[in-house]
């Protein structure tokens, strides 16, 4: 039987505590998908880093990654570092199926979630 994982692909900071959003989203996920082993993992600046992430899971017999960018837009680093990285993923785990969606930001749904925080603000109270 196959083993999954979801990978959530994020550039990374400096700063640890910009890291507490793909936490949460991390742990949001993970509850969905007891099944499932979500991760996070960073293009720089943080670590685990995306090849050391993938030599873990398949070490631990994982065998099919998806991987989720969660970028707002498709910028350099999702339409060119991020293929290029995973074309050398591909060729150092042959026995691995590692497929890549598109960006978070280039989502109709996540859009549309957006969207409705942006608009729910409109009737927030102002701060006096």
């Amino acid at each position: 039987m196959s083993q999954k994982a979801l990978v959530l692909f994020a550039h990374g900071a400096r700063a640890a505590s910009w890291a507490a959003p793909f936490e949460r989203l991390r742990d949001l996920t993970q509850a969905r998908t007891p099944d499932v082993r979500v991760s996070l993992a960073f293009l720089e600046l943080m670590t685990p880093r995306l090849p050391e992430l993938v030599a873990e899971l398949e070490a631990g017999g994982v065998d099919e990654i998806t991987v989720v960018p969660v970028f707002l837009g498709q910028g350099g680093h999702v339409l060119r570092d991020l293929p290029l990285m995973v074309d050398q993923l591909r060729l150092d785990h042959p026995g691995t199926t590692i497929k890549v969606v598109e960006a978070a930001g280039e989502n109709a749904a996540v859009l549309n979630a957006l969207s409705d925080y942006c608009v729910a603000s409109l009737s927030q109270a102002s701060p006096d």
